[in-house]
Order: structure tokens, then C-alpha cells, then sequence
């Protein structure tokens, strides 16, 4: 993976020869390596996934809603990444579906979105995920929408509760069942009775749990959280420079009012606290559920237009948004130089012998 990312879009992975049709400017393009963790790689895809979201959104109000495990179980997370993120959704996805459904709460099936994210702005390990939810949902029969009321969505309260009971009842049974490892300083934890004593500690904690409007609405959440979709931890223009062995880059630290830092790191501990970001491999860190998971989608989302009233997309609208991507992709074709040409590809730079493999899509 690493190799994959240093060669991304260098003459390593080879690339195509293009040439103005007009000037006869000619430039070399390199190919991505297309690593989910790649922080150059899948813009296109990460368009298209925000443009597909923007066409399910509905005419309600929206919430933004955080869930968030205590610092304590990193180190048992880190351990255990593929076992711990799945109890991570799996007690978020029940948290949310049997809050909503609870007749003293909404009383409504809902739908919502749900990514995770493993990390700070200090690129230190902070597993989280974060959830876009309508503000209400069908009736259980299916023959009404059901609101929210205006700014209020569900007990923060009720939904840190429920989720903390969910998520260390479903990692004392992934103990229990021998799923869990423990390696080093942790080794200890692999007796039941000091498991127990840190499932404890972690219940006497608080667990946060973020659930407000967003400001900017629906489209402001999805368009910040596209920006980690389809890549991992930090993007490129947040990383200032990197000399001498050493990185520099912008952080906001929340905790002294949003403030933007900068913070140095030698290259060895940038990269180490990269690499605690790496998700297992075909591991599924974006996921739909209720009324918005896949199976039943496209027939729910048009019984909800119904009934809020909101008229189906027509097949002009469809056209005209395919038109605007054709106009974007010719503008992008334009040649750099002369401005009127078109860059078209004259020539295939064959990749170096052994990264034929970086090309490939890790999809999962």
C-alpha cells in the first residue's frame, strides 16, 4: 500500500503522452494508483459518490450525528480493527433504527448514512463515525412521513446510553468468543477479569454523542465529509512543506476555539500515525441504512418524495446534469498553453516492471 501511494502519479506507474490538436503543446500525464488511502487519488469517484448523495437528499431538515468511543479502547481498536469497526456500526446502525422506531421517540422507520473516519486533525488514532439522517422517516405501515420537530431530532442523551450498552455488550461477546488479540503492553487484557475491569472503566465514561442541524445544510456535511470518502486521515493541501526529514502541516485544534495550528513531525511519526488510518483490507467504511440501504432504495426514496410532496426528477433534469459533466470534462481537455486546442492522448507510457499491481482499484 505504502509503495502504491510513493509511486502515485510518477513515471513508476506509466502514464500517456498528450498533444494540443491546436499548438502541438504536449504534456506527460502518470497514472494514479487509485488506493482508497491515497491522498491525490479518486477524485472522480469521490464526485461521483457526492453527486449520487445530493440526488437522494429530501426536502426535510437534515441532522449531523457523531458517535464517538472513549480514548481508553484505541489501543484495543488498533489491535483489532476489522473485529471493533464492526461493533462500531453495528451498535451505531441499532442505536439509531430502535431509538427512531421507539414510539415515545418518532415512532418512524428511518434512513441516514454512516462513515467512518479513524482520526484527529492531530492525525492521532480517534475512531468515530459520522451519520447524515433525515429529520423523520416513514410510518411503520408506510403510509405517512413522520417529522421531527423543527431542530430536535433524538435524546443525545438516549442515543449515548443506548449506543454504549450496544457497543460493550457486542465487544464483551467478541472477547468471549476469542475474536478479540492482544499484543505487548495489552497482553494482560486476555484475562477475563481485567477485560472486565476495562469494559468498567469504559462504561463509567461518557460517550459522546453529536446530533445538532447542520449549519449549512445537508449538502454543506456531505460536501466536508466527500472530502474523506474516498481517501484517508489528511489531503495534500493541508501538508505546508517537508524538509530536513521533518513535516509540516495545518491542524485545527478544537479544543483552543478552532484554532489553526501548524505542527512539525519528523517524517518516521507522520507516517506512523498514517499508517494507524489503513483500513482492512475489503473492509466497507461507508454504509446506507433504513429506508436508504440498497436493497430497497430507489422504490423507498420515491414513497417519501410522495409523500412530502416533492415532484420526481424528470428525464430533463437528468439531461441537463449529464450535459454540465460533459462541459466540465471538455474544459479539463482544454490545452494549458494555447487555451483553444484540446489535449488528446498520442502515446501509452508503459508502468515499471512489478507495479502493474498498485494499479488495481482497492474498491472495498
Amino acid at each position: 500500500m505504502v509503495n502504491a501511494l510513493i509511486s502515485c502519479r510518477t513515471a513508476r506507474l506509466g502514464g500517456h503522452v498528450y498533444e494540443c490538436d491546436h499548438c502541438g503543446h504536449t504534456l506527460n500525464a502518470y497514472n494514479s494508483c487509485r488506493n482508497r488511502h491515497c491522498p491525490k487519488c479518486q477524485s472522480k469517484a469521490r464526485r461521483k459518490w457526492l453527486q449520487e448523495r445530493m440526488e437522494e437528499l429530501l426536502p426535510v431538515e437534515y441532522f449531523h450525528v457523531v458517535f464517538t468511543i472513549p480514548d481508553l479502547l484505541n489501543p484495543l481498536t488498533l489491535m483489532n480493527k476489522e473485529v471493533v469497526y464492526e461493533i462500531l456500526f453495528r451498535a451505531v446502525k441499532e442505536t439509531l433504527v430502535q431509538s427512531s422506531a421507539n414510539p415515545k421517540n418518532l415512532g418512524a422507520r428511518i434512513g441516514f448514512l454512516a462513515i467512518l473516519h479513524t482520526w484527529g486533525q492531530n492525525l492521532m488514532d480517534h475512531p468515530h463515525i459520522h451519520c447524515v439522517v433525515p429529520g423523520g422517516g416513514l410510518s411503520p405501515d408506510g403510509s405517512r412521513w413522520i417529522s421531527c420537530p423543527k431542530g430536535f431530532f433524538l435524546s443525545v442523551k438516549i442515543l449515548s446510553k443506548l449506543f454504549r450498552g450496544k457497543f460493550l455488550d457486542y465487544l464483551k461477546n467478541a472477547f468471549q468468543d476469542h475474536r478479540l488479540r492482544f499484543y505487548g503492553n495489552s497482553r494482560d487484557l486476555e484475562k477475563p477479569k481485567e477485560f472486565q475491569k476495562l469494559l468498567d472503566q469504559a462504561y463509567s465514561k461518557p460517550w459522546v454523542v453529536y446530533a445538532k442541524p447542520p449549519f449549512a445544510g445537508p449538502k454543506q456535511v456531505l460536501r466536508y465529509l466527500g472530502n474523506y470518502t474516498h481517501r484517508v486521515a489528511i489531503s495534500n493541501h493541508r501538508i505546508l512543506n517537508v524538509q530536513d526529514g521533518v513535516v509540516r502541516f495545518r491542524w485545527k485544534d478544537y479544543r483552543d476555539g478552532n484554532t489553526w495550528k501548524t505542527m512539525a513531525l519528523s517524517a518516521s511519526e507522520f507516517m506512523r500515525r498514517f499508517l494507524l488510518h489503513v483500513i482492512p483490507k475489503r473492509f466497507v467504511r461507508i454504509r446506507c441504512y433504513g429506508f436508504l440501504s440498497n436493497r430497497n432504495k430507489k422504490e423507498l426514496l420515491a414513497r417519501c418524495r410522495e409523500l412530502l410532496g416533492e415532484p420526481a426528477e424528470t428525464e430533463d433534469a437528468l439531461e441537463e446534469e449529464s450535459d454540465i459533466g460533459e462541459a466540465m470534462i471538455a474544459e479539463l481537455m482544454l490545452c494549458p498553453k494555447c487555451g483553444q486546442g484540446h489535449m488528446i492522448a498520442v502515446m501509452i507510457l508503459e508502468p515499471e516492471p512489478g507495479f502493474h499491481s498498485a494499479l488495481k482499484l482497492d474498491s472495498s
